[in-house]
Formats: structure tokens, C-alpha cells, sequence
């Protein structure tokens, strides 16, 4: 049975009457506490020397009560909460583009297929320069308000006025916004004959329709094995991993359940119906994966289901209820903690009150060199789990520990590779190289796949890049800069890939080419004997680290 959080909404209607009868002690039902709150808001409204926000004094007190909690208890305002809710939804309302700024100019990377913009004739490497009659261009408008501009509701219109390419004429556009779709499935192709690649970016409405369509298309083009992508999945709604984990196990298998102080224990359980039962997997996380991304490592790691390859991943397992207040606003409160099927707790451990330390866990996890090197992790054995198919071990404490370490490679990454990306260098090179080369690129590779195989940047492209650096004041040091060589070489053509076939998933392809991580997950899906050692006895590795 699928397992579903219903939201409620809670309603405190105080009249400056019934408060009034707090302050004499005539409402003999509050608790203590609850009037000991409500005479001081009563106290500040009525007596404080300057004028107050009798809203705001609620808000304030609600969010000081949140911060002696744990982490991830929150209240967000209503914008703060349509904001957060938005991308989850799976679809805004807009023009349908992807844009890139540079000095102060907003150019078209790409149209959303079949969205308004497309619909009207704008093109990528477009820049817009009036919305409604508004300059945007060379003004230093924000990211933010720009954006305000050109989304709206569904129906509404907006002009934009466009230059495209070298002409001085600005071309008009009249779009009529609509709804625009938001994807978690940022990239799915065939790594080889057999190897299907799936990268997930969070998990949405809907993450799991999208993520079936990926894998019938992937299936129809000779998948014969997967690898699902989780790297810097910060998660998202439950059932969307729930769902996703229900086309991966047998039937009244457990995938996750919540319990707390005052929520029982609640289950969610596969319905047995799912495709992909059998389809080797593996499944790449690391530091950043969090939430529905470890519920679905988690679950697959517990049933000996797939291979999980990376770092350790985030450890947010605290399960927020959804409080509305009338006016739009929410608290998101705690009330229990996810456990995987072998009753391992993913939540990290925290001291109530104190998110500064939570929130820096990372940068010790990094200081301690958690990140570099296996022989720094180390295993309490009173936190030793076994797996519920096979038997195997693995470990809790906070986030999944992968069954295979893949450290993160720095050698690469010099403080002048740090600088270049840090002031957009990067961004805006490509924006003008895209800009003069476009149609020599589609020329002369036709597709994506001639530009992966066929594309290299000329020794003038560097030159160009480098004198784009130092005019923008960052110093060219050619030590530096040969270190990080090949990661600068690689980046750019995965954006102007990017840019020029109107793919979101070009620049993964592209980069894919270096990533450790994903060669760690081919390697053991290839080694047959490996994978089947792996679900079966665990990572031998990891038994040295075990704190007796």
C-alpha cells in the first residue's frame, strides 16, 4: 500500500476581545503556555512605544519556536511557499525558454519544445532586449525581476522585442504565456549497445512518468542494463520515490516507512507490478543526494535490488508535515523520521537548536577527508545492518553508504579554473562563441553525435578564452591553467553543445565523457562476477573500517 501524507490545516482565530479575557484570566481552557505566548503578543500589540506588524510579531514567534528544533522544521511565507512549491509541481506558467545573462543581456539558450516561444519563431542565441516595453538589456535588472516579467498566468500576454545576430533592427514578438513543463529526468541515452544512463534531478509529480518514458525509449534502443543517476538530488516529494521504487521490486516488499514520538508507524510496500524487476542496476550518489534520492538508493540497497556507487550521501531523513495557514503561508513541521526497509534511520544526527553545525556537516565531512579517502571513514559495528535478501552488511548513521567508494578527484581543480568559473568567464564565452559559430557548428555537425565525436576547441579558442579572463581582471597563470586544462576544455563544449542543439541533456553527454563516477558504475556493471559479489557478500573493503 502506497503510503500518503495528508495535509491539514490548523486555524487559531483570536478576536483583541477574547485576548483581552486571556490578560484577566478569564479563559480558564488554554494551557498555561499557550497564554503565557498569547498575553505577551496581546502585551506588545497593546503597549509597545512604536507602532507594530501584529502579522509579522506572529511570524516572528512562530519561526523562533521552529529554530530550537530540529533542522529542517521551516515556515515560509506565501510567495516563500509557491516558490518552493513550483518546481515540484512539474510545470509554471511562462514564455517556455532557457536563458544565460551576459553584461546585463538576456540570451536565448534554448525554447522549450512546443512552448510559446518556439511557437512565435524566437530562436536560441535570440537576445531580448524590451518586455513590454521595458528595458531589460544593459540595465542591471536582477535575474529575479526579469524573470517576473516574462512569466504570468496562462492566457496572459506579453511583447518582447528581440536582436538576432548582428542586425540593429529589434524584432517584435506578442507571446501568449502558458503552462511550461519542469523535468527531473535532465538526461537518458545509451552509453553503449547495452547500457542505458537515467539522471534524475529531483523527484516531482512527475518524476515517475517520466522517468517509465525514459526507460521504454532506452528499452526499445537495446537497453539491456541501467544506470540511475541521483548525483546532487536533493529530493522531493515521497511518493514520487515510492512509486519509482515500485517498478524495481516483487510485490509486499517494504520500501520505506516513518515513525515518530506521535506518528505510528506507517508503511509503504510494493504492489508487485513493476517492469523493470529484473534489470541490472546501478544507481550513482554522492554527497548532495538527499531525501527521496536516499528513500530509493536506500530501498534498492536493502532488497540487493542494485550496486550503489559514490559517496555517502546527505542524510536528511526527517519527514515535514504540511501546516497552511489561511493567508498561504506554511509551517513544514517534523513529526517523524524515514527508515529503510532494514530499519536503517537515513536522518544524520543533530543537536536540537543548534542548524549552524547541521549545516556545515558537509565541510567537516570534507575536512575530516571523508570525501578522498576510504581508510578516513570509519563504521561503528553497533550501527551494522544486514540486508534483507542475501544478508549482506551494510551500515547506518545518517545518508547510504554506497557498497562502492568513489573518491572525489580535486587534482583538476586550481584556483584558477575556481576564478574563471566564479566570475562567468566560462558562461560568457560561450555565449559569444556560440553566438559568431552557430550555423558553422550545425554545418559542419549535423548532429550531436558528429559534435561529441568530431568537436575540439583550436589552440585560438584558448587564446581567445584566456584574454576573456584577463579582461574581466582574472590573471592568466599557464601552470594553473594547464591543470585544469582539460576540465575547461570539456565544460565549454558540453554548454556550446548545449547551446547549439537546444538539448538539455547535451552538456551530461559531454561531460559524462570524465566523470569517475559513472566509470566506477560501467565498470562493475561489466564485471558480472563483481556485481553479483557485491549483493550478495557486501564491499570487503568496508570490513577494516568496523569499530569493534
Amino acid at each position: 500500500m502506497f503510503l500518503k501524507f495528508d495535509t491539514f490545516v490548523i486555524k487559531i482565530t483570536l478576536s483583541l476581545t477574547m485576548m483581552a479575557c486571556v490578560v484577566a484570566g478569564q479563559a480558564q481552557r488554554i494551557p498555561q503556555n499557550l497564554n503565557k505566548l498569547l498575553n505577551a503578543e496581546f502585551a506588545i500589540n497593546s503597549l509597545y512605544v512604536d507602532s507594530v506588524d501584529e502579522n509579522k510579531l506572529v511570524e516572528y514567534a512562530i519561526v523562533g519556536m521552529l529554530q530550537k528544533l530540529d533542522p529542517h522544521s521551516s515556515y515560509t511565507d506565501a510567495k516563500e511557499t509557491k516558490d518552493m512549491e513550483e518546481p515540484l509541481q512539474g510545470e509554471f506558467s511562462g514564455i517556455g525558454i532557457q536563458f544565460n545573462m551576459k553584461e546585463d543581456t538576456l540570451y536565448v539558450i534554448q525554447t522549450i519544445p512546443g512552448g510559446p516561444s518556439e511557437r512565435v519563431g524566437i530562436l536560441a542565441g535570440d537576445r531580448i532586449v524590451l518586455v513590454n516595453d521595458t528595458l531589460i538589456a544593459g540595465v542591471k535588472m536582477k535575474r529575479t525581476d526579469i524573470m517576473k516579467r516574462l512569466r504570468g498566468k496562462k492566457g496572459t500576454k506579453v511583447t518582447v522585442k528581440v536582436r538576432r545576430g548582428s542586425s540593429p533592427d529589434l524584432i517584435t514578438f506578442r507571446i501568449t504565456r502558458d503552462k511550461i513543463p519542469l523535468h527531473s529526468v535532465d538526461a537518458s541515452y545509451m552509453l553503449d549497445d547495452k547500457t542505458g544512463y537515467v539522471r534524475i534531478s529531483n523527484f516531482g509529480a512527475k518524476t515517475h512518468d517520466e522517468m517509465m518514458d525514459a526507460l521504454s525509449s532506452l528499452s526499445k534502443q537495446g537497453m539491456q542494463q541501467v544506470i540511475i543517476d541521483l548525483t546532487d538530488n536533493g529530493g522531493g516529494y515521497l511518493n514520487a520515490a515510492i512509486e519509482m521504487c515500485n517498478e524495481f521490486l516483487d510485490r509486499g516488499q517494504l520500501i520505506v516507512y516513518t515513525e515518530g514520538l506521535k506518528s505510528p508507524r506507517n508503511e509503504a510496500n510494493a504492489f508487485g507490478n513493476g517492469k523493470y524487476k529484473d534489470l541490472p542496476m546501478v544507481i550513482m550518489v554522492n554527497q548532495y543526494s538527499a531525501s527521496a534520492a536516499e528513500i530509493f538508493s536506500g530501498a534498492m540497497q536493502d532488497w540487493d535490488r542494485a550496486v550503489v556507487v559514490g559517496r555517502r550521501t546527505f542524510g536528511k531523513g526527517l519527514v515535514q508535515r504540511p501546516i497552511r495557514f489561511d493567508d498561504g503561508s506554511m509551517m513544514r513541521l517534523t513529526v517523524a523520521r524515514y527508515y529503510t526497509p532494514s530499519g536503517r534511520c537515513i536522518q544524520k544526527p543533530y543537536t536540537k537548536g543548534n542548524k549552524k553545525a547541521y549545516e556545515e556537516d558537509l565541510l567537516d565531512r570534507s575536512k575530516s577527508g571523508e570525501y578522498y579517502c576510504l581508510d578516513s571513514i570509519h563504521f561503528n559495528d553497533s550501527l551494522r545492518y544486514t540486508t534483507l535478501t542475501h544478508q549482506r552488511p551494510i551500515y547506518g548513521g545518517g545518508g547510504i553508504m554506497p557498497d562502492i567508494f568513489v573518491p572525489v578527484d580535486t587534482s583538476e581543480y586550481s584556483t584558477y579554473y575556481r576564478d574563471m568559473v566564479a566570475k562567468g568567464i566560462v558562461n560568457q564565452f560561450v555565449i559569444d562563441y556560440v553566438d559568431k559559430h552557430r550555423k558553422d557548428i550545425k554545418k559542419d555537425y549535423p548532429t550531436l553525435e558528429d559534435f561529441d565525436a568530431r568537436f575540439a576547441l583550436t589552440d585560438a579558442d584558448i587564446k581567445r578564452f584566456i584574454e576573456a579572463g584577463e579582461k574581466d581582471k582574472v590573471k592568466y597563470d599557464e601552470e594553473k591553467f594547464r591543470t585544469s586544462e582539460r576540465v575547461f576544455r570539456t565544460m565549454i563544449k558540453g554548454l556550446i553543445a548545449r547551446d547549439v542543439y537546444a538539448d538539455s541533456s547535451a552538456y551530461t553527454r559531454i561531460v559524462n565523457h570524465r566523470n569517475p563516477d559513472l566509470d566506477a558504475a560501467l565498470k562493475v556493471l561489466y564485471d558480472r562476477n563483481r556485481y553479483d559479489s557485491l549483493l550478495r557478500n557486501g564491499n570487503p573493503d568496508y570490513e577494516r573500517l568496523v569499530k569493534k
